[in-house]
């Protein structure tokens, strides 16, 4: 049963973003680079803001509960600021690197378009974050133990695969919104993304009441993907066009020679 919860879950959190990730980003290796850079600068900005918290509480008076929990709350609002400020730093790293594969390449175009470069950073953030959030867990539902023998709730590791799930995805979508607006000096665009990371971050606090914290997270998530779509040029038309495979554009523009 341990092995069924652990690959389901497992699968359940990874399996569309890898899905993703074989299908648009392996075979090109400029894509995966840049992942892979993406997944660094999100790293980076764990790095940070733990070593804030840690001290933070080092410093504080550890029996009093109260305290204890603003140092928690401080941390996740820290943690979600830090990433977004490395969010616009790497946007900013990969405007000069465009502009330099540019002048070195012997085309007029650019290598990599910004909105690539965006759904990439993003899948790069999301595989970050995604891992660290759920790694331990996964780690604890191969046993031993049984979940909820002590009356908690039996859906804890389920849960927390779909919230990875989520948080994902959201990543993504918020790299392909923050790149545009930030393309588009749509200052209040980057304050949305922002805040709607905030608020999904601090909707965890409402564990272990798990739909209070899943369904809105999903309602997010479904929104800013929506947002996402326009953002990258989409178009109910071209949806359409796309999902009964009449968009000759998009059909030469993934054939392969057999």
């Amino acid at each position: 049963m341990t092995a069924a919860v652990f690959f389901g879950c497992t699968f359940i959190a990874f399996g569309p973003a890898v899905s993703l990730f074989l299908f648009t980003i392996a075979r090109e290796p400029l894509r995966v680079i840049f992942l892979i850079a993406g997944a660094f600068f999100w790293l980076v900005s764990l790095l940070l803001s733990s070593l804030v918290w840690f001290i933070s509480v080092q410093i504080s008076n550890k029996e009093s509960a109260t305290q204890q929990k603003g140092l928690l709350v401080f941390g996740v609002v820290l943690s979600v600021l830090l990433q977004e400020t490395f969010r616009f730093a790497y946007y900013k790293l990969l405007k000069k690197a465009n502009e330099g594969l540019l002048a070195l390449s012997q085309e007029e175009t650019m290598p990599i378009s910004i909105r690539q470069l965006a759904y990439v950073s993003g899948l790069g953030f999301g595989f970050m974050s995604g891992a660290f959030s759920v790694v331990n867990i996964l780690a604890d539902s191969v046993g031993p133990g049984t979940v909820g023998i002590h009356g908690d709730s039996q859906h804890y590791f389920l849960s927390s695969a779909f919230m990875t799930l989520a948080i994902i995805l959201l990543h993504m979508f918020w790299g392909v919104v923050f790149f545009d607006a930030c393309e588009k000096k749509r200052w209040w665009a980057v304050a949305a993304v922002v805040a709607s990371h905030l608020l999904v971050s601090c909707l965890t606090f409402q564990n272990p009441q798990y739909v209070a914290s899943l369904v809105p997270t999903y309602v997010i998530l479904f929104l800013m993907g929506i947002w996402a779509f326009y953002s990258a040029g989409g178009s109910l038309r071209n949806l359409k066009l796309c999902l009964t495979c009449k968009d000759k554009d998009f059909l030469l523009a993934n054939h392969r020679p057999r």
